[in-house]
């Protein structure tokens, strides 16, 4: 398990967010096109990210507070396998299905992503990551402000929910 203190934000202009990253030289990891299925679990969150270059079975705990906040991650990287999918849907059953094209970037350790989700827009998410606990809070919260700045997120762009909370809202909006 490895924390990470991370933010996810509604951005008018991606683009120049991208571009006020790109002054601070990241390491460009590459865009992906990413499906995340969400399945039914009674605490946290657990998902199977389906993409070219990111896979994996991720869990996570985190509260659903706007702003920059803790999140308690354990990854399991695989080679794809479609049996792994069908055994955790006919186990725990699909909760929602999040498509999503993303560009991803590193400073550091702290990894970048500028997403067009299907469905809900385009986001802007920092994650500062500390995979040992050699980094520790304080200095992942000044990653985090630091960035919140440098990509020109306002406060009131701060996102609570998660990508699949955010769906499955409008879903039940539309019955």
């Amino acid at each position: 398990m490895h924390i990470n203190f991370e933010f996810k934000a509604r951005h008018k202009d991606i683009a120049a967010a991208e571009k006020a990253l790109q002054a601070h030289h990241p390491r460009f990891v590459g865009e992906d096109h990413q499906v995340d299925t969400y399945f039914n679990v009674p605490n946290g969150r657990l998902k199977l990210r389906e993409g070219i270059i990111e896979h994996a079975l991720i869990f996570y705990q985190r509260n659903n507070v706007a702003g920059a906040k803790q999140s308690d991650v354990t990854l399991y990287p695989h080679e794809p396998d479609a049996a792994l999918k069908q055994i955790l849907t006919q186990s725990l059953g699909i909760k929602t299905v999040v498509d999503k094209k993303r560009k991803i970037y590193f400073i550091e350790n702290v990894k970048f992503h500028f997403d067009s989700v299907e469905g809900l827009g385009n986001f802007v998410e920092v994650e500062a990551i500390d995979k040992d606990g050699s980094i520790g809070m304080e200095k992942l919260k000044e990653q985090c402000n630091q960035y919140q700045h440098i990509l020109g997120v306002a406060d009131n762009d701060f996102m609570a929910e998660s990508y699949s909370d955010l769906l499955l809202a409008k879903k039940s909006s539309f019955g």
